[in-house]
């Protein structure tokens, strides 16, 4: 396994990188933000954000995957978090989404889930990729579907979550052609 501080992904507009503590002022900053904390569960405590900010630390230095820290490569500006999830208990091997809500309708949440999906095919031996949306979460359900992902069915997330999600799904294989259609 490669020490996480060496794994990073370079896109035309985005760096991806396992998140630091340096992250912390910024995943606050989201964690905080109403709008864009909306489909994620809710707004978190400067205390909680602290501890999902810990928790994906330790998912890379544990497992040697999580979600990624998403910087704009222009501004070098922290935006979010995308990339592979799949705690104990999760519906299936994740690649999920989440930027500040400055950032969104701009194609930054296409760009990075295309690469963090290849990069999971890639570097994880995953045969499928999921993505757990709340049913009225209509812009994540549309980047879903331009991913080439389909609905499968619905499924609760494990406590202390425990929000009813619907489950979009692509095998390796899909991806392998849905990914020339992506575009990126």
């Amino acid at each position: 396994m490669r020490a996480p501080s060496s794994i990073v992904i370079e896109t035309p507009r985005l760096i991806l990188r396992p998140p630091t503590l340096e992250d912390l002022h910024d995943w606050i900053r989201f964690a905080e933000h109403e709008e864009t904390m909306r489909h994620l569960g809710g707004v978190q405590s400067p205390s909680n954000a602290w501890r999902s900010l810990m928790t994906m630390i330790g998912a890379w230095a544990s497992h040697g995957y999580a979600m990624f820290s998403v910087i704009e490569k222009s501004s070098g500006k922290w935006m979010g978090r995308i990339g592979p999830w799949q705690p104990l208990d999760w519906p299936g091997t994740e690649v999920g989404w989440g930027l500040h809500a400055d950032y969104w309708r701009k194609g930054y949440a296409l760009e990075a889930a295309a690469a963090t999906i290849d990069w999971s095919f890639e570097n994880l031996n995953w045969s499928e990729v999921i993505h757990t949306i709340l049913d009225e979460n209509i812009a994540s359900i549309g980047l879903a579907e331009k991913l080439g992902s389909k609905y499968q069915r619905q499924a609760v997330l494990p406590a202390p979550i425990s929000l009813e999600v619907g489950v979009w799904q692509q095998t390796r294989e899909q991806w392998s052609e849905n990914r020339k259609r992506v575009g990126l």
